[in-house]
């Protein structure tokens, strides 16, 4: 199984070292050639969602990204790449690929609430530890989309089709339990399309 990561800024490596833990090959996606190659699943990193989409469009990196998604590849996209996802972003005008019908509010637990972590449920997988840093919410959903956590009565992780979107950073934990989770999502998807 051969996952691309999104590998522009952020915390990539830390996606990458989880995956390879648990038998993964990866794939870093840097510029617009990286996407001919071929994988199974997609991961978009936590950053800072305004540079990487600015990024995206100055690599020529939007267009064929988008598509990967819209073909149904599974990506799990944590903090900023759930902001590449939305649809909508709160009080503001732009989005970024609009692939995830959702709207988030981008730094949704303030500065006071900045970073912080908590242990809480996620459906289908149960109790891990969910680390925040400066993270989103999202604030509402479309009815086709599943929630599968909230915390503080805010919505923390959701899963559309062969979308796997949250707020928190699973990889900056000892707990593998999510990115297990994709693992078999994409796994799901290859014996679909093989």
């Amino acid at each position: 199984m051969k996952i691309a990561v999104l590998a522009l800024q952020g915390a990539f490596i830390e996606h990458e070292t989880v995956l390879r833990g648990l038998g993964a090959e990866c794939l870093e996606i840097r510029q617009r050639r990286d996407l001919e190659q071929s994988f199974d699943g997609l991961i978009l990193p936590g950053g800072e969602s305004t540079a990487m989409g600015k990024q995206l469009k100055e690599l020529n990196l939007f267009a064929p990204l988008k598509a990967v998604i819209d073909n149904k590849t599974p990506v799990l996209a944590t903090c900023a790449g759930l902001i590449l996802l939305a649809e909508q972003l709160q009080h503001e005008s732009t989005a970024h690929l609009q692939t995830l019908p959702v709207t988030v509010k981008r730094n949704g637990y303030g500065r006071q609430l900045g970073s912080f972590q908590v242990t809480g449920e996620v459906a289908g997988i149960g109790d891990i530890p969910m680390t925040f840093i400066r993270a989103p919410y999202i604030v509402e959903t479309a009815p086709e989309v599943e929630i599968l956590a909230e915390i503080d009565g805010r919505i923390a992780a959701v899963r559309y089709e062969n979308q796997l979107a949250m707020a928190f950073h699973p990889e900056l934990t000892e707990d593998a339990s999510i990115h297990r989770y994709f693992m078999k999502m994409v796994q799901e998807h290859m014996n679909l399309t093989h």
